[in-house]
C-alpha cells in the first residue's frame, strides 16, 4: 500500500511538516511516483520500530478481504522456536536459518536465503537492544499456504549493523503468503516488544511453552484503533 503524506503523518502521530523535514533531511524510507510523495506501509513501521517512535494504534487495524489473520501466537507455534543457531555473521546466521524453516518442499530455500541477504542490502532489520526482524521484502513470492514466525536465539551475537549498534543474539524471522499478512504480524510483533514482562522472558531464553504464554499475554493487551478521545495511548513501535 502506498501512503500519501497526509496518511503518514497520521500513522506516525507527527505533523505533515514534521514528514516533510524528514524527507529532506533523507530520514524517511519515500518514493517519489508522478511527481508526489508517497510510503509503503511495511518500510514506515521497521523506520518506526528501529526509532522507537510513537504510531498510532490504527496501524494494527486488519484491512478487510481474503483469508483471516492468525494470531502473532499461533504464526510462531506453526514457526516454532531455534536454539543456539550457529554463524557468526550476518549471511551465515540467514543460512543456518533458512535451513531449519518449517516450509513445504516446494520452497526453493536458496532463493529465499538470496532475498535476505538482498534485504539485509537494503538496511539492517536489526531493531535494537539485541533483536532483529529479517524478512523478505515481497512476501507473496514466497508461495507459502500460511504465514509463520520462527524465533531464532543465536549460539553468539553477532553484529548487524542495528540501529543502536548492539550485538543481535534474538531473531524473528517472518515468512508471509501474502503483504497483508506480513503487516499484520509485523505490526504485532513491533507491539510487543515494547512489553517488558514479554522482552525478559525474551532475554533468558524461556522455554518453549513459557515463551509462547508471554507473548499471548503481551499480544492480548493490543489496543484499540481510533479511539482519539480516551482508552489506550499511542503505541510505541518499539521501546525495545
Amino acid at each position: 500500500m502506498q501512503l500519501s503524506v497526509t496518511e503518514t503523518a497520521a500513522l506516525l502521530n507527527v505533523s505533515e511538516k514534521v514528514v516533510y523535514n524528514w524527507i529532506k533531511q533523507d530520514e524517511l524510507p519515500v518514493h517519489r511516483i508522478n511527481e508526489q510523495f508517497r510510503f509503503n506501509r511495511a518500510e514506515l513501521l521497521e523506520w518506526a520500530t528501529a526509532r522507537h517512535l510513537q504510531i498510532s494504534p490504527d496501524i494494527f487495524v486488519e484491512k478487510s478481504g481474503g483469508a483471516p489473520l492468525p494470531s502473532l501466537g499461533n504464526a510462531l507455534r506453526a514457526g516454532g522456536v531455534a536454539y543456539r543457531v550457529a554463524g557468526g555473521d550476518p549471511p551465515s546466521v540467514l543460512r543456518a536459518i533458512v535451513d531449519i524453516l518449517k516450509l513445504p518442499e516446494e520452497v526453493d530455500r536458496g532463493f529465499l536465503y538470496q532475498v535476505l541477504l538482498a534485504r539485509e542490502e537494503l538496511g539492517s532489520t536489526g531493531v535494537g537492544d539485541g533483536i532483529a526482524i529479517p524478512h523478505v521484502r515481497n512476501p507473496v513470492v514466497l508461495h507459502v499456504p500460511h504465514p509463520t514466525v520462527t524465533l531464532c536465539f543465536l549460539e553468539h551475537p553477532i553484529s548487524f549493523k542495528a540501529v543502536d549498534g548492539q550485538p543481535v543474539g534474538i531473531l524473528f524471522m517472518l515468512i508471509s503468503p501474502t503483504v497483508r499478512a506480513h503487516l499484520h504480524l509485523l505490526s504485532r510483533l513491533a507491539f510487543v516488544l515494547r512489553q517488558q514482562d514479554f522482552k525478559a522472558v525474551l532475554k533468558r531464553q524461556a522455554p518453549r511453552e513459557e515463551l509462547m504464554r508471554a507473548l499471548e499475554s503481551a499480544e492480548a493487551t493490543l489496543p484499540a484503533p481510533g479511539n482519539p478521545n480516551g482508552g489506550d495511548p499511542p503505541v510505541s513501535a518499539g521501546a525495545i
